[in-house]
């Protein structure tokens, strides 16, 4: 009896085959996310999701080769991100993904999209928001006439699979796009008819985990989870004493908690099965490293005719500048995509000297820098939290492959660093959605995979 997790990311679609009873991951597969749009303006992130939908097509055949009893299909992916859909569910426009600005353009003289919208409702929202970008679009008159509903990837994705014309999604989705109630599990109403946005084109929510429909053999398919639920999921098996750190594209610090807590500069999220998860997420994370790896190329290539990746050379050099002396290194401040807070913000690098303007220094600058981003959410913790941590769980490719990283962490946060059974926790997380709505698993936290 297998299990089949599906996870649509920004840059990589993948997928794996779970042994349902072990737990045990039987096949994965990855796939790049080459969906991405040409655009006019710089501030536009869009992808195409049926180029989404054929890649998904091809990830579950792979997955499906086998003659194995496939018991379900659960599906995760990049969260806040939008896409309009007609009556037949078909796209009629791209997906705006969560990397999306133009919720940053300005509304008026002194406010933008986004902070119009959260002055509006009282609900704080961030460009990239699926609600920013319906607000921005309904203002704009952007909105495609024949959309009846607004959905994200992961939710049309599932609807597919099922052969369904509206979608579904459940609450973790549903608050990763703003305007959402934490209390009541819903689209906040009234938050709603101050933007005068129409309840009609937001999807019916369901429980995380439902079952909502079968695929063309008959394979049952759970509702999408947002893929920092999934990964939590995937990767943490003490959700009450575990930090999460992940680091990809992005990058985000996430900690479970039992009450409803609502801290400045952290965002609450419903977690599946009930609690919270209160999660910090800088904008630049893994991106950030990349800028750097691709200004290291941009010099090779203009003074050696070099272009060659250069991670495991950057990686090595952070190794070997761990023992620089405290402030002799450079300070590198990584908010080079902006913050939620504040779009306009960009990075700086400090303590230029003489002696430290080299490349091991730049590499060790832009990890401690990282590193430090993601610490400042921590500090916003309740005392409570932090001391009941005891582990910190690092997760996405960015901690995976670099071990000056995983090093930087743990002596930040004062914690031994563990890495997952598996390194594709999303996938693996909706792996055990599948499974609790199936009933194989009795709740999200007793699949055999996490112990």
């Amino acid at each position: 009896m297998y299990l089949i997790g599906l996870d649509i990311g920004t840059t990589s679609i993948g997928g794996v085959l779970v042994d349902g009873n072990s737990g045990d991951i039987a096949k994965s597969m990855i796939k790049d996310n080459q969906s991405e749009c040409n655009t006019a303006n710089s501030w536009e992130h869009c992808q195409n999701p049926d180029w989404i939908w054929h890649t998904v097509r091809e990830v579950l055949a792979e997955l499906s080769s086998d003659d194995l009893e496939i018991c379900g299909i659960g599906i995760t992916g990049q969260m806040h991100g939008i896409l309009y859909v007609d009556v037949q569910g078909n796209p009629i426009s791209p997906l705006y993904t969560w990397l999306d600005k133009r919720g940053s353009l300005p509304f008026d003289g002194s406010t933008s999209y986004a902070e119009h919208l959260s002055l509006l409702t009282t609900c704080p929202v961030s460009p990239g928001f699926g609600m920013v970008t319906h607000y921005y679009n309904t203002v704009q008159g952007n909105i495609p006439e024949k959309a009846v509903k607004l959905c994200t990837i992961a939710d049309f994705i599932a609807m597919k699979l099922c052969g369904a014309k509206e979608p579904i999604i459940d609450p973790t989705l549903a608050a990763s796009l703003g305007c959402f109630d934490l209390k009541t599990g819903q689209f906040d109403q009234a938050a709603l008819r101050a933007a005068r946005i129409a309840p009609s084109i937001l999807p019916l929510i369901k429980p995380t985990g439902t079952v909502i429909g079968q695929t063309e053999h008959g394979v049952p398919v759970a509702c999408a989870a947002g893929d920092n639920q999934a990964s939590f999921l995937g990767a943490v098996r003490d959700i009450e004493h575990s930090i999460l750190v992940n680091i990809g594209t992005g990058s985000q610090i996430s900690v479970f908690s039992n009450q409803l807590l609502q801290l400045e500069g952290l965002e609450t999220r419903p977690f599946p099965g009930g609690g919270y998860i209160l999660v910090g997420a800088p904008l630049g994370g893994g991106k950030s490293y990349a800028l750097l790896e691709r200004f290291f190329r941009e010099v090779c290539t203009v003074f050696a005719g070099s272009e060659e990746s250069l991670y495991e050379r950057m990686n090595a050099l952070a190794l070997a500048a761990a023992k620089i002396p405290p402030g002799e290194g450079l300070q590198v401040h990584t908010q080079f995509f902006g913050t939620r807070e504040d779009p306009a913000q960009r990075g700086a690098i400090n303590r230029i000297s003489a002696d430290n303007f080299l490349p091991q220094h730049l590499v060790a600058g832009f990890l401690e820098g990282m590193t430090a981003e993601l610490f400042e959410y921590y500090l916003k913790l309740p005392e409570s939290l932090k001391q009941s941590r005891k582990v910190l769980v690092g997760s996405g490719n960015g901690v995976r492959q670099n071990e000056a990283l995983r090093s930087r962490l743990a002596q930040a946060f004062m914690l031994p660093l563990e890495l997952p059974k598996y390194a594709e926790e999303a996938s693996y997380g909706a792996a055990i959605c599948a499974g609790v709505g199936i009933g194989l698993y009795k709740d999200f936290t007793s699949s055999p995979g996490r112990s």
